[in-house]
């Protein structure tokens, strides 16, 4: 009997010893209860309770934990129903708040969100809450950290992994995309074809222009000439007109066989004609012909006569 009594005492010594000894591990934070009353908490290390007075009452976990929001159907503004999900971050601060401000404190968690989440989204068109979810996450964090506050928890994160339209409201975006894509295409293809008609009306009007400012410079530098060859010919004209005052007639001749051999040429290189048929007086060119030899002779036999005159005139007499 006593021997059974030993072995009963030992065993509630351990049990003892066990309860009065507790350690708490690193990332966790335990409170301790006296007769069922919040005293205090245990952060990480040695700790010694008084047995059968105080007891661990929550053990906490003060680490970062993740949350998966199971998916739900969410009604967007425009009535398109989307079913989304997600994750949340948050991190507890006050083990006592944690364990004693709320029960089932992650449950409590999902149940928020998910109600926000509804709130958020509902608030939308579907183009917005599938473009700007950035802005939905910030507020959903800021509206769940500010309700979570109280329990002790810091909400670091919250971030939506997949919003689902349904599948014909998908097929009739892709269609959209496609028509939008093809309006752009067209858009663009006739902005090209525009362009490549103001540029060839533009170099059609330089080729105009040019050609114009040739045709006026050909047309001046052919008046030019005209003029100068008028010009000439007045010049020879006075020419002959002077000789023919002084009584010489070689000169008229001279004029005359010129014109007439000038004729003639214009004449015979005419593309038009074939056969040149001409009734020429051989006498008449003849003596137009003998008067420019006349002429000719003429004009050197003076040329002579003026050479020999300066020839023998003394070096200080001027001329007569």
């Amino acid at each position: 009997m006593s021997t059974w009594l030993a072995i009963v005492l030992g065993v509630v010594a351990v049990i003892a010893l066990f309860k009065t000894v507790r350690t708490v591990p690193q990332g966790y934070e335990w409170t301790v209860e006296q007769f069922g009353k919040y005293m205090r908490t245990l952060t990480p290390g040695f700790h010694i309770l008084i047995p059968g007075i105080q007891r661990v009452g929550r053990k906490m976990n003060m680490m970062e934990q993740v949350l998966e929001i199971p998916s739900q159907d969410v009604i967007t503004k425009d009535n398109a129903v989307v079913r989304v999900d997600g994750v949340v971050f948050f991190q507890v601060l006050d083990a006592a708040k944690a364990a004693y401000e709320v029960s089932n404190l992650e449950q409590a968690s999902i149940a928020l969100v998910m109600t926000n989440i509804r709130t958020a989204i509902g608030s939308m068109d579907l183009d917005e809450s599938l473009s700007k979810r950035d802005e939905i996450n910030a507020k959903l964090l800021r509206v769940v950290d500010d309700a979570t506050h109280p329990w002790g928890i810091k909400v670091t994160r919250i971030e939506l992994k997949d919003i689902q339209p349904p599948r014909d409201l998908v097929e009739s975006m892709a269609r959209q995309m496609k028509a939008e894509r093809d309006k752009r295409a067209a858009v663009l293809e006739a902005e090209g074809a525009r362009q490549s008609e103001v540029l060839r009306a533009e170099g059609e009007k330089q080729a105009a222009i040019l050609e114009a400012e040739g045709r006026r410079e050909a047309a001046y530098r052919e008046a030019e000439a005209r003029e100068r060859l008028a010009e000439a010919e007045a010049k020879a004209t006075t020419m002959v007109s002077e000789a023919i005052a002084k009584g010489d007639v070689n000169a008229l001749n001279y004029f005359i066989a010129t014109k007439y051999v000038e004729a003639f040429k214009a004449v015979a290189t005419s593309p038009n004609q074939k056969v040149l048929m001409m009734p020429i007086e051989a006498t008449g060119v003849l003596g137009s012909l003998a008067g420019i030899a006349e002429l000719a002779r003429s004009a050197g036999a003076n040329a002579a006569g003026a050479a020999n005159a300066e020839a023998k005139r003394p070096p200080n007499k001027p001329p007569v």
